[in-house]
C-alpha cells in the first residue's frame, strides 16, 4: 500500500485547503475549486503509480482545462499574474490572489514547481510539441522573465495610477490576449530551440515566484548513490536539464523540477 501514499497526501492536503478556505472565507466555491484541482493531480498521480503512460498529462488537461475555459473564460477571472496584481491592489481575496498564494507563493514549499508538470494550462499546450526533451545546449536567458515579470507589475499598476475605468473588463481582455502571447511565443520558442519548455525557462514570470519558493521543497527527487551506476539517462531525459542524481538543494538547476517524474521512469536501477 506504500505505492498509494503519495496520492493520498496529495488528495488530503488539498481538502484540508479546501475546507479551511470555504470556511473562513464563507465561500463553498473554494471547497469545490480545491477539491477539483486535488483530486485531479491525486487521480493522475494513482495512474502513475499504476504505470499509465499519460499519466500526468491527464491530471495536466484536467486542471489546465478547468483554470483556462471555466475560471478564465467563462467565469471571467484572470488567473496569468496580471490578475493576481489587480486583486492584490484592489484589497480583494479573490481566487486569483488565493490561486497564487496557494500554488505559487506557499504551495511550492510543499510541492517545488509541481504546478508546472500538472497544472499549467501553458505548458498543458507546448507538452504536446515534437521536443519533449531538450535537444539544444540550455541558453543563458533566464534574465528574460524578469523583465516579463516586471512589465505585467508596470502594466496593472499604470491602469490603477491613470484612473482607468472598467479595469475589471480590461482584466478580462489582457487574461484572453496573455494567453494567446504565451501560446504564440512559447510554440515559436519550442521550436527555436528545441526545447518545449524554453518558455518556462526563459520567459515566463511566474517561475519569479516559483523557484525561490522550490528551493525549500519538501517534496523532491532524491537519488540512492548505492544504486545509482551514473548512466546519466535521468538528466538526458529531463525537460527541465535538472541535476537529479545530486541530493543538494544547490544541485544545477535544482529549483526548476516540475516532478514529471521521467527521471524515476526511466532509471534502470531504481535508484531515483
Amino acid at each position: 500500500m506504500k505505492k498509494y501514499f503519495l496520492p493520498l497526501a496529495l488528495l488530503i492536503v488539498f481538502e484540508a485547503m479546501a475546507v479551511a478556505l470555504w470556511l473562513t472565507q464563507n465561500n463553498i466555491f473554494y471547497l469545490f475549486n480545491f477539491s477539483y484541482i486535488g483530486m485531479a493531480v491525486a487521480f493522475g498521480v494513482l495512474l502513475y503509480v499504476k504505470n499509465y503512460k499519460y499519466a500526468r498529462r491527464v491530471a495536466q488537461l484536467l486542471v489546465g482545462m478547468y483554470m483556462l475555459i471555466y475560471l478564465g473564460v467563462i467565469c471571467q477571472e484572470n488567473m496569468q499574474i496580471e490578475g493576481f496584481w489587480y486583486y492584490l491592489f484592489t484589497g480583494v481575496f479573490e481566487a486569483a490572489t488565493i490561486h497564487y498564494a496557494a500554488a505559487k507563493i506557499f504551495g511550492p514549499l510543499l510541492f517545488g514547481r509541481g504546478w508546472c508538470g500538472y497544472a499549467c494550462w501553458t505548458a498543458m499546450v507546448l507538452d504536446f510539441l515534437p521536443y519533449k526533451v531538450p535537444e539544444a545546449p540550455r541558453k543563458r536567458l533566464g534574465w528574460i522573465r524578469y523583465i516579463t515579470f516586471a512589465a505585467s507589475l508596470v502594466f496593472v499598476s499604470a491602469l490603477f495610477l491613470a484612473r482607468v475605468g472598467n479595469i475589471e473588463k480590461i482584466m478580462f481582455w489582457a487574461f484572453l490576449a496573455g494567453n494567446v502571447i504565451y501560446y504564440v511565443v512559447g510554440i515559436i520558442l519550442a521550436f527555436a530551440f528545441k526545447d518545449n519548455r524554453a518558455f518556462c525557462k526563459y520567459i515566463c514570470p511566474i517561475t519569479v515566484f516559483l523557484k525561490p519558493m522550490s528551493y525549500f521543497a519538501l517534496l523532491r527527487i532524491t537519488c540512492d548513490a548505492q544504486k545509482c551506476i551514473a548512466c546519466g539517462k535521468c538528466k538526458r531525459v529531463c525537460p527541465m536539464e535538472v541535476e537529479v542524481t545530486n541530493n543538494s538543494r544547490k544541485r544545477q538547476n535544482a529549483t526548476e523540477c516540475i516532478l514529471c517524474l521521467e527521471c524515476v521512469k526511466n532509471c534502470p536501477k531504481g535508484a531515483l
